[in-house]
């Protein structure tokens, strides 16, 4: 299958002899502006960041990975257990194997606790972050859990984009059935349902960084949340916006955990601006 068959796939690059899916947009001259996606059933990065990547490239080298394990970046079946330790490696990885010694980062749910493990671990990796609807430290909200417990169907993908969005018009028919193809693609459960397993609340917990080493984190940081969030509440955006010193806060009414996309436009007049202070 060929970028022209469908545009997830990109170009790859071995990353620890991991093959890695990546989108690329912009000049290569241009610093870098890396998107981690979030953690959803069928999730690409494409899927997640098409809608801006076009926009943030005019300005940034834009790179969009599938992290280890999701979407179309090999998922080994010889990992027994995917911890944070190995995705903040396979990042750091996928910047080395690229040349890249420093970026900005997007993270987005799952991708902002990656992204703020990565600063408090590597802080000379990390320019600038924005985190957007970032998992952090919260019991497991009945969204979440519907996220990660996922079971294949065309109606649980629909109930699940209507969890993701505030405005319900967002999730037509071909939203559904495009993410919920890419579900059942072969493989593609097998891996997700190895991801994020029972005990739910240990793999969330796991993905925290500390308050102690958010409060010494140096990078200024764009705090980002949908107020009608149900996967992730906006008490965790709140929190991180006090503990860590150098941050701003924004958050979009009338949306829910999918920022990117129900208030695109907005959203990237929030973000351009603080990535090029």
């Amino acid at each position: 299958m060929t970028t022209l068959d469908n545009p997830e796939i990109g170009a790859n690059v071995d990353v620890g002899g991991i093959r890695t899916n990546y989108i690329e947009a912009g000049d290569r001259a241009s610093f870098p502006l890396i998107l981690i996606h979030g953690s959803g059933p069928g999730v690409t990065a494409f899927a997640n960041w098409h809608g801006v990547i076009p926009r943030l490239s005019e300005n940034y080298h834009v790179l969009a990975p599938d992290m280890l394990g999701f979407g179309y970046t090999d998922c080994p079946a010889d990992i027994s257990d995917f911890t944070l330790d190995l995705w903040v490696n396979h990042i750091i990885g996928f910047m080395d194997a690229l040349g890249i010694e420093q970026a900005s980062f997007i993270g987005n749910s799952y991708g902002g606790a990656l992204t703020l493990a990565l600063a408090a671990r590597a802080p000379e990796r990390v320019k600038r972050m924005v985190l957007m609807g970032s998992a952090g430290a919260f019991t497991v909200t009945k969204g979440l859990a519907e996220v990660w417990g996922y079971q294949p169907s065309a109606e649980a993908m629909r109930a699940l984009m209507k969890t993701f969005a505030y405005d319900s018009s967002l999730v037509t028919d071909k939203v559904v059935e495009s993410r919920y193809q890419a579900s059942i693609r072969p493989g593609a459960q097998e891996s997700f349902s190895r991801l994020f397993p029972e005990p739910r609340q240990q793999r969330l917990d796991a993905l925290v960084t500390p308050d102690d080493q958010l409060a010494k984190l140096t990078q200024r940081t764009l705090v980002v949340h949908g107020r009608e969030d149900e996967v992730v509440p906006l008490a965790v955006s709140l929190h991180y916006a006090k503990v860590i010193p150098h941050s701003e806060l924004h958050v979009f009414g009338e949306c829910g955990h999918w920022t990117q996309i129900e208030k695109r436009d907005r959203f990237l007049e929030v973000v351009i601006p603080f990535l090029a202070d």
